[in-house]
This record gives C-alpha cells, sequence and structure tokens, in this order.
C-alpha cells in the first residue's frame, strides 16, 4: 500500500477536487432545524448526513434515539481488521436553537453565519469532504476509522453515551471536531460536569399558632446551599453553582417542601467523586441536626477530558497537518464546558478536540464561522488520516 508522500500529495488535490462541496452540502444541513429537542428535525438532517457519506469504504449503522435524534456510525473494513490502529472522529448533528428562534444562512465576505455552522456541522463537513478525498484515491477502505455523529450532546450526550463508550474503547485516537476556536488552539483539557437536585421534605405547620411544630425544609435547604456552595475550590478548578431554588407555599406557614438544582464542574475525575461525597455528607449532617429528610438524585455527567502524555503527542501530530495548512496550532486553556471528548477519553482514548472551523459564537445567535478554514481544515484532515496509513 502506498504510504509515500506522493499519497498526501493526491489526497490533498482531491480535496481540493470536492471543495466545492463543502458549502452546499454544510448549507442542506444547516437549513434544517435540529435542535436536539426537535427529533424529527435531528432525523432529517440524520437523513442527509447518511446520504453524503455514502463513499466507497464506508458502511453505516442507524443507532435510534430514545427520547431524542437518532445517531449514526460509519465505520470501514479496516475498522474491524486492524483494531489495534483504530480512530474515532467523533461530532454532534443536534443544536441549542429551538425551531423559528435562529433559522439564518448569511454569507458576508469571509463569514458564514447560521445556526450550527461552527457548533458543529462545520465540523461534520470537513470530516466528510476528506473522507471523499481519501475515497477517491482508493484507500478510505484501509484506514481502521470509524465516523460517529450523535443527537444529544448539546444536552449532555446522556443517551449516546454508553454508545460512544463502547465504540471508542480500545482505539488509539479520538478526534472532536467541536467548533474552532478563535486562535486554532486545539483543545487537550475540559473540565467534567455535573448536576444534581436536592429535595428537602420538612413538616407543615401553622407560623402563628404552633411553629414550633413545623420543620422549615426552606432553612434546612438555606444551610444546604450555604455549605454546597463553600465546596467550590478554585485551586483545583471545583465550581459548584446553585442555579435555581424553590420552596414553601405561603408567609404564615412552615414549609414543607423545597428544592434546588446544582451545576458543579471539576478537572480531576477523583474530585467530581469527592464533591458526591461531599454533598452527602452536608445533606446528612444537616438532616440529623434538623430534622429534616434530603433526597439528592443526578450526578456526574461528563468525566474531565484530562490532558495525558498520549493526548499532547496526539495534539502534536495533528497540529503539524493544521500548521501546515497556513493554521495556528498551540494548546487552548482549560475550557470550562464538556463534550464528547470528555466521554472518550474517560474510557482511555487520546483525545482532543475543537479541529471545526474557526469562528466564534457558538450558541448565540452571532454564530460563525471563518469560511477559508473549512477548506484549511479539510486538508489538515487529510494529511493526518494519510499519514495514518502509515505502518505504525
Amino acid at each position: 500500500m502506498e504510504t509515500s508522500s506522493s499519497l498526501v500529495d493526491r489526497a490533498l488535490a482531491a480535496a481540493d477536487r470536492r471543495a466545492g462541496e463543502l458549502l452546499p452540502a454544510l448549507r442542506r444541513w444547516v437549513e434544517v432545524n435540529s435542535y436536539t429537542g426537535n427529533v424529527d428535525g435531528c432525523n432529517r438532517v440524520a437523513d442527509l448526513l447518511i446520504e453524503s457519506f455514502a463513499l466507497p469504504g464506508l458502511t453505516h449503522e442507524r443507532v435510534p434515539g430514545n427520547g431524542c435524534g437518532d445517531h449514526v456510525i460509519w465505520r470501514t473494513p479496516a475498522w474491524a481488521s486492524a483494531p489495534e490502529r483504530r480512530v474515532i472522529l467523533v461530532g454532534h448533528h443536534d443544536t441549542v436553537f429551538p425551531p423559528g428562534t435562529f433559522e439564518v444562512w448569511e454569507e458576508s465576505g469571509d463569514r458564514l453565519r447560521g445556526p450550527g455552522v461552527l457548533d458543529m456541522k462545520g465540523g461534520l463537513a470537513t470530516i466528510r469532504t476528506a473522507l471523499a478525498a481519501l475515497a477517491d484515491e482508493g484507500v478510505l477502505a484501509d484506514l481502521p476509522l470509524a465516523v460517529v455523529t450523535v443527537a444529544d450532546e448539546e444536552t449532555g450526550s446522556s443517551e449516546s453515551r454508553t454508545m460512544l463508550e463502547e465504540l471508542a474503547r480500545g482505539a488509539r485516537a479520538a478526534l472532536v471536531f467541536e467548533s474552532g476556536r478563535a486562535t486554532d488552539a486545539l483543545v487537550t483539557q475540559r473540565k467534567g460536569t455535573g448536576k444534581v437536585q436536592v429535595n428537602v421534605t420538612g413538616k407543615a405547620a401553622h407560623a402563628g399558632n404552633n411553629l414550633k411544630d413545623g420543620i422549615n425544609a426552606v432553612w434546612a435547604m438555606a444551610r444546604f446551599v450555604d455549605g454546597a456552595q463553600q465546596l467550590t475550590d478554585w485551586d483545583k478548578g471545583v465550581t459548584v453553582n446553585v442555579g435555581l431554588m424553590t420552596g414553601g407555599t405561603s408567609a404564615n406557614t412552615v414549609p414543607e417542601h423545597a428544592s434546588c438544582q446544582i451545576d458543579f464542574r471539576y478537572v480531576r475525575q477523583l474530585d467530581g467523586v469527592e464533591l458526591m461525597a461531599a454533598f452527602d455528607r452536608l445533606a446528612r449532617g444537616l438532616a440529623a441536626e434538623s430534622g429534616a429528610r434530603f433526597a439528592i438524585t443526578g450526578g456526574i455527567k461528563r468525566a474531565p477530558l484530562e490532558r495525558s502524555d498520549a493526548s499532547l503527542a496526539l495534539m502534536r501530530r495533528y497540529e503539524a497537518c493544521a500548521l501546515a495548512e497556513g493554521l495556528a496550532g498551540g494548546e487552548a486553556p482549560l475550557q470550562g464546558g464538556g463534550s464528547d471528548a470528555n466521554t472518550v477519553s474517560a474510557v482511555g482514548v487520546p483525545a482532543i478536540d475543537a479541529l471545526g472551523p474557526r469562528g466564534k459564537g457558538f450558541h448565540t445567535h452571532d454564530e460563525y464561522i471563518e469560511l477559508p478554514t473549512l477548506g484549511q481544515r479539510t486538508r489538515a484532515l487529510v494529511r493526518f488520516l494519510s499519514g495514518w496509513l502509515e505502518p505504525a
């Protein structure tokens, strides 16, 4: 099998011939609303993706979503025959924009504005075009490659997580095509995320006639909230935010019920485990003091993407390809938000993220990409995957 620089040159030329397909494909996907909760819209985008990724050397599997849109996996024959060199490309086709809230396709100079152009249908367009170029050169089937796009990433990939873990386990590398940073820096670290709901049950009583007989759930919850907020540790990168709190029925009634919702973030997997244990200890102590009953539900949603020697080496390997295409390089600072890179990393796969086109404004109505970087990211991926064909 050819593995010389001539293959890279021919594959890059093929990518250039395919470059005209980038925007039409991306436009078809962007103009279908695929808000996570819009299951029909997500499934229509999945249909279009399956059509666009119908390439020699790829077979697809459509995995039905449970309460969300369908997920899609593509594999090459070499995925089964060369498991020791597997590489997985990861994306998602859902967005954060409900129908009717942000539905534009606006080209202005070198900028393209629209829902999902950056987060992250633009990344899917670069994957598809790079693979099409490799298929044109007859080498795609020889890559031990899987591509996966999920329909629930924007809500934490809770439904697709098990599928992602099973697919990724044992792979040598994972490339995740989330929003490219404005500086082209590559993401090697993301905080883990978690969410818990705390429900407190006290005892109702009339505030004027028999206050002493009541157990004030709001007061117990207020003490819990204060303790939980104090678990934030800036030095460790651990943050706790009580973002919602409710309770009580009237001013002259001892409140029987109260609840709160907590978002927490952390850098090391151990820190997430310790946070959950701290919430439990806090609740038990307050229950003993107040007589109220505490119930905690939820927990860790995503393990952290932790930087390792292997992920740093993977970053350097991809970075060389990006630099060759005129993109910048470097390592992004720790990211507070999670992605599917967290999920695949948690099963021991070296992962890097933010390989989509350059842009800004994801999750806002100002979301845009810089159009030239669509082609640059495509060519960088062609370089990377062509090099992956070389013997270990």
